[in-house]
Formats: C-alpha cells, structure tokens, sequence
C-alpha cells in the first residue's frame, strides 16, 4: 500500500480517537517531543504507561477484593493512574479515575467496583487502539513515509 493512503488513514483513526475522547490533546504534545533523535519516545513513554497501569489496576482489583476496603489505598492507586494517564493523553481513562476518586471519597463500594469495570475497559480500549496507531506508524515508516504532524481538534 501507498505510503500516502497509510498516512490518510492514520490521520483519520487519530482524528477519531480525539474526537471519541480516547486521546486528548496531551497527547499531541507528547508527540511533539519525538524528534530525529529520539523516534521511538512516544512509544517508550505509551509502553511504560501500559506496564505501570496494568500493575496499577492489579493492585486495585486486589484492594476492592479485601473483606475491609481501605478507600485511601485506593484512592492513591487512583490518583496515581488519573496522573499517568493524563500525561500520555488518555482522555476517558482519565475521566474514569476522577470518577472512580469520587466513588472512594463517598466510600461507595458499588460505585468503585462499578469504576473499576469501567477503567478495565477504558484502559483495554486505550491500548488497544493505541497499539494499532503504531503498527500504522511501522507500515508508513516501512512504506517510506513518514508519521503526520496534525492539530488535534478537540
């Protein structure tokens, strides 16, 4: 396929994924850092988010398993990740940590295990379409072109 067909597609599936909220704005000034000497930053950075919120979200799951839930434990592991997870632009895992937060200071068992639902699928829905967005960057790159430089609308 034609490097140039890779690079509409790619602007199209990231205008969808700001517009679906998945990504934000935060994370267009991630790739705003990726230059020549650094071409693989965006991906290093979205890879240690994964990591760290998969043990993040483990940690969760296993705290609201407790027969007494401290809500403060929580409430860190979900500070932690609304923090993360507004770094790399991860706009509705983000909205789903202040959501969860609200749950925890309530001291509302139904409503963080109602969250912690909704995170486990934001959080799949995030990695799942940010790791298709890298496999198109590799086909463009592969192809010979080069990745966009778009303005995210909001």
């Amino acid at each position: 396929m034609d490097f140039k067909q890779l690079q509409i597609g790619w602007v199209k599936y990231m205008n969808k994924l700001v517009e679906d909220g998945i990504l934000d704005e935060q994370y267009k000034q991630l790739q705003q850092l990726q230059d020549e000497s650094t071409p693989n930053f965006v991906l290093e950075v979205v890879s240690l988010f994964f990591d760290d919120s998969q043990k993040i979200i483990y940690e969760l799951e296993r705290a609201l398993a407790q027969p007494i839930v401290d809500y403060k434990i929580i409430d860190a592991y979900v500070h932690q990740l609304k923090g993360s997870s507004s770094s790399v632009g991860a706009g509705k895992v983000k909205e789903v940590c202040v959501k969860f937060r609200e749950s925890c200071e309530n001291q509302n068992k139904e409503g963080c295990v109602f969250a912690m639902q909704n995170l486990n699928h934001e959080f799949s829905r995030v990695k799942h379409n940010l790791q298709y967005l890298f496999e198109l960057e590799q086909q463009i790159l592969a192809a010979g072109g080069s990745i966009p430089t778009i303005m995210l609308s909001q």
